[in-house]
């Protein structure tokens, strides 16, 4: 028998397969296997501290109330700030014209609040901010508010 008469098909299949597809690959040592879970626990606990923590740096919300115009230089917004009851929060609020133009800009100050007998524990506080306008608005928001680092 000749090179020439062997066909492909008379080679035993496993060489076949491992010319085409290359050899059995070796599974993960039983070392490298534990090593992986020990980093993804390492990674998940991490990951939920660093939640936890920008949680409890961040504490604090605000929801619109109402807007009135009291003329055409002038607009009150009303809104509530939730946060801790000791801690100092900024808020910018915004009034604007009927093309969504900002026309009123103002940054307050709510300050810290006394616990008071309600559902949050003092927590949320009532806030009337009065803007002066350019032109008249036809509605009020707040824009966003954040904690005041108390070091300063």
């Amino acid at each position: 028998m000749t090179s020439e008469d062997l066909s492909a098909t008379e080679l035993p299949a496993s060489n076949s397969l491992a010319n085409r597809y290359g050899g059995q690959k070796r599974g993960m040592a039983r070392k490298t296997k534990r090593n992986i879970v020990i980093a993804a626990l390492v990674l998940g606990i991490a990951f939920a501290a660093y939640v936890a923590t920008g949680s409890a740096q961040a504490p604090v919300t605000f929801k619109d109330i109402g807007y009135s115009t009291i003329d055409g230089t002038q607009a009150e917004v009303d809104y509530q700030v939730t946060k801790y009851p000791g801690a100092t929060a900024k808020c910018a609020v915004k009034a604007m014209d009927s093309k969504f133009a900002v026309v009123g800009w103002k940054v307050v100050e709510v300050g810290p609040n006394q616990p008071e007998e309600n559902a949050d524990g003092g927590r949320t506080t009532a806030q009337r901010t009065v803007l002066r306008t350019e032109s008249p608005a036809v509605s009020g928001v707040v824009d966003s508010c954040w904690i005041v680092d108390s070091g300063k």
